[in-house]
């Protein structure tokens, strides 16, 4: 993980002591107002003319959240987009793609695995996403990945995740903290899902869902999880993540929310002999997976390296090393609130799927 990163990590989502520490935050407190004014400027143009929003004559339906990555959106996007499909949906994902540039980036890779049915067009203009997924792919429906800051395309559902083990009342604005707006943004949210509860402790859901509520009491109000499904190999069948109970296992990823990717992997009973954090949305170079092959050939030959499902896309081989390299595959479930949201959300489908 680059030093900068390491920084910012242990400084501002850690929140550690130490004196370099709190002159790190305090150098982003400051850095934080001109952010947090250029935010206020643009969110304020589109309030005061909602006009610049462009519509498209189908629904639109965005996935989003207030802070920097680690909220589980992916598993969400792919939970809400089968559903759609299982209603005999066509619906397309339209996102940002960042790190997309030279092709696919992790998520369109993932989300192609996992619903191949489903389009995925990624880009900077997701207005001309829009017209394409209208006017080539006849969508009826349009997923809008990470698009709660997106304020070019009218949507007409948004749901913001946020991740119940970091109370979102206690951040600060980016630099200072993981906020990309202000809490107070949520007023033009219509629906909030707190993800990994089962990770938070029931009274700290119970405070931040009555906190929310009393907040923004328009607000739709659910729960959900991240569960393990199975674990992937290249090139064989999937095999129940019990089968990491009891092994030695070395681990890496390049996601939001390392320490949450750990905390699964022992609590799926794994021996976790070591683990290596990259940067979130890595991509992996020739000298990362040599280094990653220098790695786990230092550990015993019966050692299992496990990685996310996200990261495993992006390297598509089947070992490392003679180790095997499995791939842990998430999914996204609901602990409270999924029939109602559901049922609002498929009042908006075209009335030809209700008939």
């Amino acid at each position: 993980m680059p030093r900068f990163v390491q920084t910012f990590d242990s400084a501002i989502r850690k929140g550690q002591a130490g004196l370099g520490n709190r002159l790190v935050r305090a150098a982003c407190w400051w850095l934080s107002i001109p952010y947090a004014i250029g935010i206020w400027f643009r969110n304020r143009r589109f309030d005061r003319n909602p006009n610049r929003a462009v519509r498209v004559p189908i629904a639109v339906i965005s996935i989003g959240n207030l802070t920097l990555g680690g909220t589980g959106k992916t598993p969400a996007v792919e939970f809400f987009a089968r559903h759609l499909r299982n209603r005999d949906c066509r619906v397309a994902i339209l996102s940002r793609g960042y790190g997309s540039d030279t092709g696919p980036n992790d998520e369109a890779l993932l989300l192609e695995d996992n619903l191949p049915d489903v389009p995925h067009l990624q880009g900077r203009d997701r207005v001309a996403l829009a017209a394409t997924a209208l006017e080539e792919l006849e969508s009826e429906v349009l997923l809008l990945d990470d698009g709660f800051q997106h304020r070019r395309l009218h949507r007409d559902f948004d749901i913001v995740l946020i991740d119940a083990t970091r109370n979102i009342f206690d951040e600060h604005l980016f630099p200072r903290g993981l906020l990309r707006e202000p809490v107070a943004s949520l007023q033009r949210a219509h629906a909030v899902i707190l993800t990994r509860c089962d990770r938070a402790t029931p009274g700290s859901v119970r405070v931040q869902m009555a906190e929310l509520n009393r907040r923004f009491p328009h607000l739709l109000l659910a729960t959900a999880r991240h569960s393990t499904l199975e674990l992937i190999r290249e090139g064989t069948i999937p095999l129940e993540p019990s089968t990491l109970r009891g092994r030695s296992v070395l681990a890496f990823c390049g996601i939001g929310n390392p320490e949450a990717f750990q905390k699964t992997l022992v609590e799926l009973g794994a021996n976790l002999i070591g683990f290596r954090p990259f940067a979130d949305h890595q991509k992996y170079t020739r000298d990362d997976v040599e280094s990653l092959r220098s790695w786990a050939a230092t550990f015993p030959s019966e050692t299992v390296v496990v990685t996310t499902q996200k990261d495993f896309v992006k390297l598509r081989t089947p070992d490392l090393e003679g180790r095997p390299l499995l791939a842990l595959r998430i999914e996204f479930a609901f602990q409270s609130g999924e029939s109602e949201l559901l049922a609002r959300l498929d009042s908006m489908l075209p009335e030809s799927i209700h008939a």
